[in-house]
C-alpha cells in the first residue's frame, strides 16, 4: 500500500484572528494547490480516496485535489486534525479496513503531524529531519506483512516548487 501525506496549501495568516480550525486557503494557495494537482494527474496518479483533516484548508486542499479527478472518494478523520496520533490512525481506521496491497491513500493534513506520521513508519521515531512544504507531499510504501511502524519506505518527497 502507497500512502501520500499531503500538506494543505498556503491558507490565511494566524494573526488576522480567525479560530484556527476555520482559516481558508489563500487564492494563491488555491491556485498553487490547483496547479499541484494538475501536475499529479500529468504524472497519472490517482487515489483510492482522499482522507482529509475536517480543518477548512485542509478539507479545501482535498477538495482541490477532487476536482481535479485524483480521486472519486473523500472521508475525513479526526485522527488527521492537528496533534492526531498515527498510531490510533492505524488501529481505528487503516487496519479495519484491510486494503489491498495496491491501494494509494492521500492523506491531507497539518505540519508538523504529517513529517511525524512519515518518520515513524519509516525509522519508527520522530527526528525531526524531513521538512514538508504547503502543498508538499510524502510518498510512503507500507510492508505487505506486519506493523508499518518502523518498516515503511520513503520513495517521494516532493516540495511544490518542484510540481509548478
Amino acid at each position: 500500500m502507497e500512502l501520500y501525506l499531503i500538506r494543505h496549501g498556503i491558507a490565511e495568516d494566524k494573526d488576522l484572528g480567525i479560530k484556527d480550525e476555520e482559516r481558508s486557503l489563500t487564492k494563491e494557495g488555491r491556485q498553487k494547490t490547483e496547479k499541484v494537482a494538475q501536475k499529479l494527474v500529468k504524472l497519472g496518479l490517482n487515489f483510492d480516496l482522499i482522507l482529509t483533516s475536517p480543518l477548512v484548508r485542509a478539507r479545501q486542499t482535498a477538495d482541490i485535489l477532487i476536482a481535479e479527478k485524483l480521486s472519486s472518494q473523500l472521508e475525513e478523520s479526526s485522527h488527521l486534525a492537528h496533534d492526531g496520533e498515527i498510531s490510533s490512525w492505524l488501529k481505528d481506521w487503516l487496519e479495519p479496513r484491510n486494503y489491498s496491497q495496491n491501494t494509494q491513500l492521500a492523506l491531507v493534513g497539518h505540519e508538523p503531524d504529517l513529517t511525524n506520521w512519515a518518520e515513524i513508519l519509516i525509522s519508527g521515531e520522530v527526528k525531526e529531519s524531513l521538512v514538508l512544504k504547503k502543498a508538499g507531499m510524502i510518498g510512503i510504501k507500507l510492508p505487505e506483512t506486519g506493523s508499518p511502524l518502523g518498516r515503511s519506505q520513503m520513495f517521494w518527497l516532493t516540495s511544490p516548487k518542484y510540481l509548478l
